[in-house]
């Protein structure tokens, strides 16, 4: 698999030959202008909740690419009514074999809104099985019990966390959240972007190999293989 870091909660994963944008915010994202949105392509693309920190550039990409949209009921409505109609509603809990795996629509305890104020329904968060590997996008959430249960559902390979603290799990959650959902392998994300969520990256280093675990930094922009 391939993993390229577009900022905060945006990641283009390329497996089994399909492309995966996740929660694309590039635009408007001041440390991501280097990224040419225009540039990237994308077969599908993953919505975790309605925040326009998430959702910014999804109806440009999905214009200009075609890609279908997978996220929850309520967030594929919002984007059939301005004409984005291919798309594929789930809910907590479901979950559907696409062309490049299965995915889970698991949940997450956040908040969701879209940018007009209309309803998000409830958050959520990504579980991908694939033939080249098992991942889970974690979305925006806090530490959570219910991430105890994905041993059960998966074997993952690596996980996407958050660790920005103030909206989301900080550093020493996202830990206990590793150890939660056995995965000794993870991707840092939401961090940096905005003041409230600035993080040292020693400290959170150190906290994971504590634990015998790795967490990655991936530069802006910058693809890395699994």
């Amino acid at each position: 698999m391939k993993i390229t870091n577009y900022g905060h909660a945006c990641w283009l994963i390329e497996v089994v030959g399909k492309k995966l944008l996740f929660d694309p915010f590039i635009s408007p994202n001041e440390l991501a202008s280097h990224i040419d949105v225009n540039s990237i392509d994308a077969d599908y693309i993953l919505i975790t909740h309605g925040h326009e920190d998430h959702v910014a550039d999804v109806e440009s990409i999905a214009r200009r690419t075609g890609a279908k949209l997978i996220s929850n009921f309520e967030i594929i409505n919002w984007f059939a009514a301005k004409g984005i109609d291919n798309g594929h509603p789930m809910n907590i809990g479901g979950k559907w074999d696409f062309d490049f795996g299965t995915v889970t629509y698991f949940t997450a305890q956040h908040s969701s809104v879209m940018p007009d104020g209309a309803s998000g329904g409830n958050p959520g968060s990504f579980l991908v099985q694939t033939k080249e590997g098992n991942f889970y996008h974690a979305g925006d959430t806090g530490l959570m019990m219910d991430m105890q249960l994905i041993p059960s559902l998966m074997k993952l390979d690596f996980a996407l966390l958050p660790i920005g603290d103030n909206f989301t799990m900080g550093i020493n959650e996202a830990v206990i959240a590793s150890e939660f959902i056995a995965c000794d392998n993870i991707i840092a994300m939401h961090y940096d972007t905005f003041g409230y969520i600035v993080v040292d990256k020693k400290i959170a280093k150190e906290a994971f190999e504590n634990k015998d675990k790795k967490l990655t930094f991936v530069k802006l922009g910058e693809t890395i293989t699994i």
